[in-house]
């Protein structure tokens, strides 16, 4: 079990330094230990969205929207992820969702941005 932690803050410092691709090989692996664990398939989430593997981000995201709807970082960067794919019209629900619940200026933004779009 030290091992996995140790691997998963590994994981993390490597998205923190900038090298999401190192981050999400060693955040994948971490994920195959723990399937279950919300907090290490978000951060390797992350890390897809950051290295533009978008269809893997999307996976990820959308098993943690179903997971639990009301995690509103997760539904604003799946909006992300669908309006970096130009699914506008799929991504402005999640966006909407996330700026429901939580006031991040980001998240508004986004809204509006995609909704412009539409």
């Amino acid at each position: 079990m030290n091992d996995v932690i140790a691997e998963y803050r590994r994981g993390v410092l490597y998205f923190d330094a900038g090298d999401p691709i190192e981050a999400a090989k060693i955040l994948s692996s971490v994920l195959d230990e723990e399937p279950g664990n919300a907090e290490v398939r978000l951060w390797l989430a992350r890390a897809y969205f950051a290295s533009a593997q978008l269809n893997r981000a999307e996976t990820h995201l959308r098993t943690l929207v179903d997971r639990d709807p009301s995690d509103h970082y997760a539904c604003h960067l799946l909006g992300r992820t669908l309006e970096r794919q130009s699914r506008p019209r799929e991504a402005l629900p999640f966006l909407r969702l996330a700026a429901a619940m939580s006031a991040v200026p980001d998240y508004s933004a986004a809204v509006q941005r995609v909704a412009g779009t539409v």
